[in-house]
């Protein structure tokens, strides 16, 4: 769950970002008595979330603001669906326009892209998981959509587990003789008992060295499917196997039938597309036909 303090720092720094000195625009054409309604509508269909980043953004613009959100983060709704309302200043609706369809429609995208592949992969018991390749200063938000969609979190940051990798290995194995066990060992015997250990893998021949040292996770990085399955079938259930590199839509649910316990998969967050929203007035009540500065 993402908290409030999470939300308003991202969406602060956002509305600070967009508009520095104030919007001189509204400020020079809107009246400041004026108000507005307006709806959040799907250009196309899709999972929601983000919900309370749309909240924030009209309700830090100006606490006038009301908002009501018609669809709960992870349900899915249909293009032309309404899923929010605001009612306020028309200045303030209008400054937070775009900070707030930019965060929302990203949510909505993560959201709905991890919801396909979920399906794509329901008819297997695998776990589909996100990477660290998210935006910078918004991966407590990203992460979260993954979840609306359906998906799983991987590990949060870098001092949530140990994930040795290639480069990794090659330090690690330099300093103990080539000896990739006993390395693993070492870290091992110096790790908490409450921290995961997961190592990744390039080769089935690099499969046994890596499990000898008792990893609680082994990751088949860019493995064909013949390859996953024979190392699934090596592992035999002594650590969990997860799949990751070269996952995509069309190739998930195939990965997923090799027996694997994990797919991860970057692409949920680092290219993902915005979905297509709009925040469209509906009704407007103009007090004065004057702007006032």
């Amino acid at each position: 769950m993402i908290t409030t303090q999470i939300v308003d720092d991202v969406v602060s720094r956002a509305l600070a970002e967009d508009a520095p000195w104030g919007d001189v625009t509204s400020e020079l054409l809107i009246p400041a008595e004026a108000r507005v309604e307006a709806t959040l509508d799907a250009r196309e269909p899709g999972r929601f979330s983000g919900g309370a980043l749309f909240a924030a953004a009209m309700r830090l613009a100006d606490p006038r603001i009301q908002t009501a959100l018609l669809v709960a983060d992870g349900e899915a709704f249909a293009a032309g669906q309404v899923l929010a309302r605001v009612s306020g200043p028309a200045r303030g609706v209008l400054r937070a326009e775009r900070v707030a369809l930019n965060l929302t429609q990203r949510m909505c995208g993560i959201a709905t892209l991890t919801a396909q592949y979920v399906a794509a992969v329901a008819h297997t018991s695998v776990r589909l998981v996100d990477t660290r390749k998210t935006t910078p200063g918004l991966r407590a938000l990203e992460r979260a959509a993954v979840r609306d969609g359906g998906g799983h979190n991987h590990r949060f940051s870098l001092s949530d587990a140990v994930l040795a990798k290639d480069n990794h290995l090659a330090v690690l194995a330099a300093q103990h003789g080539g000896d990739v066990t006993e390395a693993l060992r070492s870290v091992r015997a110096r790790m908490s008992h409450t921290t995961h250990l997961e190592v990744e893998v390039d080769r089935l021949d690099q499969i046994e060295p890596v499990l000898a040292a008792g990893v609680d996770t082994i990751m088949l990085d860019n493995f064909s499917l013949d390859d996953l399955r024979a190392g699934v079938a090596q592992v035999a259930g002594r650590a969990l196997v997860e799949a990751s590199g070269g996952v995509s839509l069309a190739t998930v649910a195939a990965i997923a039938e090799t027996g694997v316990d994990v797919i991860s998969v970057g692409a949920l967050t680092h290219s993902v597309r915005a979905l297509d929203l709009g925040l469209d007035v509906g009704f407007e009540v103009a007090t004065s036909s004057t702007p006032t500065p």
